[in-house]
């Protein structure tokens, strides 16, 4: 039976090399001949600076991505807001097509919004204003700019600013926001929605407007591979294995 894979939230590092090891058994396990496609719904890195960042780790998972689909598997991207500067030459080097932040797809007859899910986050005001900002065509022109050096110092104090932020955040105020899931599902006329970003997998169902409306989240990859797949049946299982640490 034909089927289709969504991940998302692996934030692959040199620090977690059991997430990136659990990625490439994934890969060499489940990206078979009936597999449609492949989804990634971003924060696939932990951070991504520029595509000139050639790092070991960047090239090896591009090389599995690359033999992925030169199987006849395409590959999905929708960048997450760790990986929002990764361009068009890193997916060309992985074989990937670049998705808009959000995209509809037609799921085996069944028109679904895949997107990240951090714009739905809109309790989280600061982070708005910044996702704004650099979503916008000057501040990743000027970042970009910037030599290699300065732009790991900037990921760096970045990364640690945020974490100490999500700890002192309520619990809520990380999550979607429920209007904003509606307002989601209105805009694209959609009944089914999948996304990750707060590493909350589970099946959300709602009624709204006399219609049934069904919102998947993926889980992260810290201390699982969480993966959602969906088969031509229309049927869909959200799945996880455990990490070996």
């Amino acid at each position: 039976m034909r089927k289709t894979y969504f991940i998302s939230d692996l934030h692959l590092s040199d620090e977690h090399p059991q997430i990136t090891q659990a990625f490439f058994d994934f890969l060499a396990v489940h990206m078979n001949d009936d597999v449609d496609a492949l989804y990634i719904l971003g924060d696939f890195f932990e951070v991504w600076i520029g595509d000139d960042e050639q790092s070991p780790l960047a090239l090896e998972v591009a090389n599995k991505l690359k033999a992925v689909a030169q199987t006849g598997i395409p590959i999905f991207f929708t960048h997450g807001n760790r990986d929002f500067l990764l361009g068009k030459r890193y997916a060309k080097q992985a074989n990937m097509t670049l998705l808009p932040e959000q995209h509809v797809v037609d799921l085996y007859g069944t028109p679904t919004l895949v997107l990240h899910g951090d714009e739905m986050c809109i309790d989280d005001i600061a982070y708005q204003k910044f996702r704004k900002k650099s979503r916008g065509w000057w501040w990743p022109k000027l970042i970009l700019s910037l030599p290699l050096s300065v732009r790991r110092n900037i990921a760096k104090n970045g990364r640690a600013k945020s974490k100490a932020k999500q700890m002192n955040q309520a619990a809520d105020i990380l999550d979607v926001t429920p209007s904003a899931v509606l307002e989601m599902f209105e805009r694209y006329n959609v009944a089914h929605m999948i996304h990750g970003h707060t590493h909350r997998p589970d099946v959300h169902t709602y009624k709204h407007n006399n219609k049934q409306l069904t919102r998947t989240v993926l889980g992260d990859w810290y201390s699982q591979s969480s993966y959602l797949v969906v088969n031509e049946a229309d049927e869909q299982q959200l799945l996880s294995n455990e990490l070996t640490l």
